[in-house]
C-alpha cells in the first residue's frame, strides 16, 4: 500500500471518507458550510381511523378463523367489517364459543356507534364497560360527573340483545322498573 494510503484514507488527502468533509482535526475553511447531519423524516403515522379500521379488519379475521372461516374477502371499509364482526361474534357465541377480546371490542363498539347515529344527544350515557360509552338522545344534557341517565350492560348481553318482527319495539313498555341509585 502506497505510503499515507490506508482504509481511512479514501479520497484526496484531508478528506474525508466522502471526499466533500473536512478532516476530523482541520477546521472548517471559511465560508464553507459545515452540514448537519443528515435527519430521518419521522415516520408518518396512520390516522387513527385507519389504525381502528386495520384494527377491526383484524378482530375479524381473527373471529372467522376461530369459527372455521375463510379470512373476510369483504369491503374494507368501517361500515361492513362492523356489520360482520358483529354477525361473526354472534356466531362465535350460538357455537358455544367465547367470543375473541378485539372482535367483541369491535362489535360493541360498532353497535354503540350506530345507536348514537339513530338517537343523536346526550341525556342519556350508555355505557358497555370496558369497552366504551356513548351519549345519545336528545333532552337534558349533562356536562360534569356522573350523568342523571344512565344505560349500563355488560358486552354479551348488548351484543345478544335482539329484537325482530315488526311488533318487537317495546320501548313504551320498558324499562319494566327503575331503581333510584341510593
Amino acid at each position: 500500500m502506497p505510503a499515507g494510503r490506508g482504509p481511512a484514507a479514501n479520497g484526496p488527502a484531508g478528506k474525508g471518507a466522502a471526499g466533500n468533509e473536512p478532516a476530523r482535526n482541520e477546521p472548517a475553511r471559511k465560508g464553507a458550510a459545515r452540514r448537519a447531519p443528515a435527519r430521518r423524516a419521522p415516520a408518518r403515522r396512520a390516522p387513527a381511523r385507519e389504525r381502528a379500521t386495520e384494527r377491526l379488519r383484524g378482530a375479524v379475521d381473527e373471529q372467522r378463523a376461530a369459527l372455521g372461516e375463510p379470512a373476510w374477502a369483504g369491503p374494507s371499509e368501517a361500515a361492513p367489517l362492523g356489520r360482520e364482526v358483529v354477525r361473526a361474534v354472534l356466531a362465535a357465541m350460538d357455537a358455544g364459543l367465547v367470543p375473541a377480546k378485539e372482535a367483541l371490542r369491535g362489535a360493541v363498539t360498532f353497535l354503540l356507534s350506530a345507536l348514537a347515529d339513530r338517537a343523536p344527544g346526550k341525556a342519556v350515557e350508555v355505557r358497555v364497560p370496558p369497552y366504551a360509552a356513548v351519549q345519545c338522545i336528545e333532552g337534558p344534557r349533562h356536562t360534569r360527573g356522573t350523568p342523571p341517565n344512565v344505560v349500563e350492560t355488560d358486552p354479551v348481553t348488548w351484543i345478544t340483545l335482539r329484537a325482530s318482527g315488526p311488533r318487537a319495539d317495546l320501548s313504551a313498555w320498558l324499562p319494566l322498573l327503575v331503581v333510584e341509585s341510593p
